[in-house]
């Protein structure tokens, strides 16, 4: 193989790699050497939900509230944080849509135990507010509880 058909190869499957979607458990992997004792790797969960609900309305505080009584707590009671944060994408049609959102924020001891339980919340989420979708992402954290 010549030098340039190298760099021709290289120069596409490199990108590729670096793109790729980190594996779970390579991600833990890294979380747990970085994580100097007394902290521990975890995984810190997140689940986006627009308030934007019709035209102009929105989920209410206290909608959202009993959401987060009657389906979340129940499945989180050992603890979980609600942070407000404004929220923007691009419709289908491109237009930026700004609305309220919800930021649920779980930090876990194993994502995968508790994929069920999160894929229920977003679930249960878009049937009871009439949404398309709820945003998730997952990453590696150290945590203690001190």
């Amino acid at each position: 193989m010549t030098c340039k058909a190298m760099f021709l190869e290289a120069s596409v499957i490199l990108p590729i790699l670096l793109l790729a979607p980190v594996d779970t458990a390579i991600g833990e992997a890294i979380a747990a050497s970085r994580c100097r004792p007394p902290l521990e790797p975890w995984t810190q969960v997140e689940l986006y939900f627009g308030r934007g609900f019709g035209a102009d309305a929105v989920v209410s505080e206290e909608a959202f509230e009993r959401f987060l009584s009657k389906v979340v707590t129940p499945l989180f009671p050992a603890g979980l944080s609600v942070v407000d944060v404004a929220g923007q994408f691009r419709d289908r049609e491109g237009r930026l849509i700004r609305e309220p959102t919800k930021l649920l924020i779980l930090l876990v001891p194993d994502a995968a135990d508790v994929a069920p339980d999160v894929e229920t919340i977003a679930k249960a989420y878009k049937e009871r507010f009439d949404h398309q979708s709820v945003l998730h992402a997952e990453q590696p954290v150290c945590v203690a509880f001190r």
